[in-house]
């Protein structure tokens, strides 16, 4: 990741300072994309994010578990961006302990 992307994700709330991802990561996560190629919500296939459920600073034990993942996007399909809205309630610095059925809910207001 970029110097500039890694303080602007510091900034946002969404890397906290010291915590440290297991090596095996960036390997882990584009396995699940693959397995899970689309948004939950809108469909989109492209800047997708794969969002912990019970977020990685809380639980650091699920990192690599798929069942706390979910793959959301960041494309704005509809005008909305799925990981910060839904994910994060608007705000990297909040998690959402109700992410599973808020997607699901917003999937079917969208009609996808």
């Amino acid at each position: 990741m970029k110097f500039f992307e890694r303080i602007l994700d510091r900034i946002q709330g969404k890397a906290t300072k010291g915590q440290k991802r297991a090596d095996d990561w960036l390997e882990f996560r584009d396995a699940y994309v693959k397995d899970n190629p689309k948004c939950v919500i809108c469909g989109a296939t492209k800047k997708l994010q794969v969002h912990h459920i019970i977020p990685f600073h809380i639980a650091p034990d699920l990192e690599l578990d798929k069942t706390n993942l979910i793959t959301l996007c960041t494309r704005k399909k509809y005008g909305i961006n799925c990981h910060l809205l839904v994910g994060h309630l608007g705000n990297y610095r909040k998690t959402n302990p109700n992410v599973v059925l808020d997607a699901m809910t917003w999937r079917y207001k969208l009609g996808e």
